[in-house]
C-alpha cells in the first residue's frame, strides 16, 4: 500500500491531522493563532540554520521554533509592548531572517516552494515515522496533561487556586506546537500549518457540546479535509497543500448552515 506515493501522502496528512485536530482546539480556545503563525514562520529559519550547521531538520526547526516562543515569555514579562505588537516583530523578523539565510546558500540547490507551502508528494518513509511516532508523543503529552492544560486555559486564577501552575501548562502547549510545527512543515508549508491547526477546531467548535467531543471532532474534519483535499488535487491537478487547506476551508463553511442543536441538542462555549 506504502509503495505508492499518493498513498503515502493520505496515511502521513491522517497522522498529522489526528495531532493537529486536538492541539488546535487549544489554539481556539487560547486565541493564539497568531502565535501559531509566528512559530510557523519561525520554521524557516530553523530550515536555514539546519542546512549551516548540518543537523536533522526537524529538530532544528523544533529548537527555532521553542527558542522564539521562549524569547515571547521574556519579552512578555518586560511589559513594554503589548503581546500582539511582540508577536509581529518576531513573526516577520524570523520569516525575514530564514529568506535572507536561504538567499545565502546559493551552494545548495533549496526548494523553497515546498518549505512555504509544502510537498505532501513528496512524503517518505521516514517522514511517516516521524509523523506517527512526534504524533504518538504529542498526543500522549495531551491526554497526560488534558486537565490542568484546559483548567488553566478556562481560567488560570482558577486553576493557581486548586494547585496547578498555568505558566507550566503554557510553556507546555508551546512546546507541543512547536513539535507539530516541525513535524508538518514538509507535508501543509509554512505558510499553511496554522490552518490545518484552526480550522478543523473552529468547525468543531460549532458542533460539540464538550471539549473532549470537540478534539475528537476536530481530528476528524482534519482527516476529511486531508483525504478531499489529496483527491482533489490529484483531480484538478492543483498544489497539494493548498488543496487540503481549500477542502478544510469548504468543510467549516458547509458546518456554517448546519443547525448546531440538530446535532448535539445544545450550543456551549468552550475555554477562552
Amino acid at each position: 500500500m506504502l509503495g505508492d506515493f499518493f498513498s503515502r501522502a493520505i496515511v502521513a496528512g491522517i497522522g498529522l491531522a489526528a495531532v493537529t485536530g486536538p492541539l488546535g482546539c487549544f489554539v481556539v480556545w487560547r486565541r493564539m493563532a497568531y502565535f501559531g503563525d509566528t512559530m510557523a514562520h519561525s520554521a524557516l529559519l530553523g530550515v536555514a540554520i539546519s542546512i549551516l550547521l548540518s543537523v536533522n531538520m526537524t529538530l532544528g526547526v523544533f529548537a527555532v521554533a521553542a527558542l522564539v516562543a521562549g524569547a515571547l515569555l521574556l519579552l512578555q514579562r518586560q511589559n513594554t509592548l503589548s503581546t500582539d505588537a511582540l508577536l509581529g516583530i518576531l513573526s516577520h523578523s524570523s520569516l525575514a531572517v530564514g529568506l535572507v539565510l536561504v538567499g545565502f546558500l546559493t551552494q545548495i540547490r533549496i526548494d523553497l516552494m515546498g518549505f512555504l507551502f509544502g510537498d505532501i508528494l513528496a512524503v517518505s518513509m521516514e517522514d511517516i515515522a516521524i509523523i506517527y511516532g512526534g504524533g504518538a508523543a504529542i498526543l500522549a503529552l495531551l491526554a497526560l496533561y488534558w486537565r490542568p492544560l484546559l483548567a488553566a486555559t478556562v481560567s488560570p486564577e482558577l486553576a493557581e487556586a486548586e494547585g496547578l501552575n498555568p505558566e507550566v501548562s503554557r510553556i507546555l502547549l508551546m512546546l507541543l506546537m512547536a513539535s507539530v510545527i516541525a513535524i508538518a512543515m514538509k507535508l501543509v508549508g509554512v505558510m499553511l500549518i496554522t490552518s490545518l491547526l484552526i480550522i478543523p477546531a473552529a468547525t468543531a467548535r460549532r458542533l460539540s457540546a464538550t471539549p473532549e467531543m470537540m478534539a475528537v471532532a476536530a481530528a476528524g474534519v482534519g482527516v476529511a479535509a486531508v483525504v478531499g483535499g489529496l483527491y482533489g488535487s490529484l483531480t484538478w491537478d492543483t498544489a497539494s497543500g493548498p488543496s487540503i487547506v481549500v477542502a478544510a476551508l469548504l468543510i467549516f463553511l458547509v458546518s456554517l448552515a448546519v443547525p448546531t442543536a440538530r446535532l448535539f441538542g445544545r450550543r456551549e462555549s468552550h475555554g477562552a
